[in-house]
């Protein structure tokens, strides 16, 4: 395992149901970011967060995926954002993750966000994903899932949260707040990648784009309701230290979900 981690997180704006012009923005992104070993995008990166998922989703051949796997490819670094999916006949919110050598994981995010009607269109996942990159354990979670500590309490089986999101200015003291908290309560890197600007809908977005350590210290921040990224090192050894000494998480309750 490596002991360290180097994380890009990049905020953007997204241009409304235009694949094309989303992977050429983010692919002019990705030339600035020099060595990383995760590039990490925002929710539904591809077309906005749109509830007209018959208009824009792809399979898992489509050609958001290859972009993806081509660019991993390309910089060395795994792939990380969340797409509209068709699979069966159903849509899907899906986080991918999309390794270097092409081999892909995925996770459907598990919470619809129900006041924007994200139930009636999409299939929420029944299973968490833990994917193991260079010795590290990370759980890619989505948006809304934020609101839920349940789904995302550590279990002795990740060492970083990466969030995908997006979340309107309106809410975004929620989104600072409940990163934080995550952070503590998991004593874990927790990082949240949102975007910018305005969607079809005229809802605004501000950004917020940041990760905390397991102390819920802000370790890095994008500028407010601009584009930027920011690159961060993460070091496995010095949270390990942290978790041992101060031993919060062996005090913690186990429970069972029960899905509904």
């Amino acid at each position: 395992m490596q002991n360290e981690l180097k994380v890009t997180a990049i905020q953007s704006n997204l241009h409304w149901h235009d694949i094309d012009l989303n992977l050429k923005s983010f692919e002019e992104k990705m030339c600035q970011v020099e060595t990383s070993d995760i590039i990490v995008l925002p929710e539904m990166f591809s077309t906005g967060f749109t509830m007209n998922p018959s208009e824009v989703a792809e399979g898992m051949s489509g050609k958001a995926i290859r972009w993806m796997k081509e660019q991993a490819s390309k910089k060395n670094a795994a792939l990380l954002g969340s797409l509209v999916i068709k699979e069966k006949g159903t849509f899907f919110n899906r986080a991918v993750f999309v390794f270097p050598d092409g081999k892909v994981e995925t996770y459907d995010k598990r919470h619809s966000f129900s006041l924007a009607g994200e139930h009636e269109k999409y299939t929420s996942g029944n299973d968490r994903t833990i994917v193991t990159y260079r010795g590290w354990r990370i759980c890619p979670l989505i948006c809304y899932d934020l609101r839920f500590p349940v789904w995302s309490r550590f279990n002795d089986d990740y060492d970083v949260l990466i969030y995908m999101a997006n979340w309107p200015k309106p809410r975004i003291l929620a989104w600072d707040s409940l990163l934080r908290a995550r952070a503590i309560e998991n004593m874990s890197y927790c990082i949240g990648v949102n975007r910018v600007g305005k969607d079809a809908n005229d809802y605004e977005y501000n950004g917020h784009t940041s990760a905390f350590d397991c102390l819920g210290e802000q370790i890095a921040m994008t500028e407010e309701g601009e584009e930027d990224f920011f690159t961060i090192t993460l070091n496995v050894v010095e949270q390990n230290k942290v978790r041992e000494r101060l031993n919060f998480l062996n005090d913690r309750d186990e429970f069972t979900i029960k899905l509904i």
